[in-house]
């Protein structure tokens, strides 16, 4: 859609900002990346979300669209004549959108737990996103994607995520892989797609990036 104005309001380390990324590259939509400072939000971000007043928000010929699944879809809508992300079957539909909550829910969640928490909280936050994880790889069954032979909406929602695994299972002290192997073999295969891999942040950065902010927490 030539002469669309298209602005993204992100944080770097945010793996719902990543899945926007995801989305607009597969697309092959240009935009233009306005990096927030979430301690002092600006002026455009409180006028354009004024609800939750968080990113990502997607500012398309001036109209924003908030909340990071919500924006997915609605890109997948507006700029459908490329990489369709959302099966054209309703029930099919519904299931990704299902297993994207999912995502929400269970993975950011406990995932989050497992790097700003110590202890029994840690211990208890690693089985309970281990046991999330294999749920979701069930879902995934022998798929090359969760989106069947092409890259689809759960996928988008979950890959962010995977970047981050390093910093949980560092300091986590544990093993994905070793429990959910196909589901960490499906995240391996989308990276060799650049729509995915440069959309991504380096894991190790946000390692570090989760050990400052562990530090504040007086976790360390």
């Amino acid at each position: 859609m030539a002469g669309d104005q298209v602005t993204l309001l992100d944080f770097w380390s945010s793996p719902f900002g990543m899945r926007v990324r995801i989305a607009l590259a597969e697309k092959g939509v240009k935009y233009e990346y306005s990096e927030q400072d979430l301690r002092n939000k600006s002026d455009l971000l409180l006028q354009m979300n004024p609800v939750h007043k968080k990113i990502p928000v997607l500012v398309h010929d001036g109209k924003p669209v908030c909340e990071s699944l919500i924006i997915v879809q609605y890109i997948d809508e507006v700029w459908k004549d490329k990489a369709p992300l959302l099966p054209s079957d309703p029930h099919k539909r519904a299931q990704s959108r299902f297993w994207a909550d999912f995502v929400d829910k269970k993975i950011y969640d406990f995932g989050r737990k497992i790097w700003t928490t110590n202890g029994e909280d840690q211990e208890a936050a690693k089985k309970d996103f281990i046991d999330s994880l294999k749920l979701l790889e069930g879902e995934l069954g022998d798929k090359p994607y969760f989106g069947g032979e092409t890259l689809g909406y759960v996928d988008v929602a979950l890959l962010p995520f995977y970047c981050w695994f390093y910093a949980y299972e560092t300091i986590g002290n544990f093993n994905i892989e070793a429990d959910c192997p196909k589901l960490i073999a499906c995240c391996k295969r989308c990276l060799q797609k650049e729509s995915v891999s440069k959309s991504l942040k380096d894991p190790q950065i946000l390692y570090d990036f989760a050990v400052m902010v562990r530090k504040k927490l007086g976790l360390e």
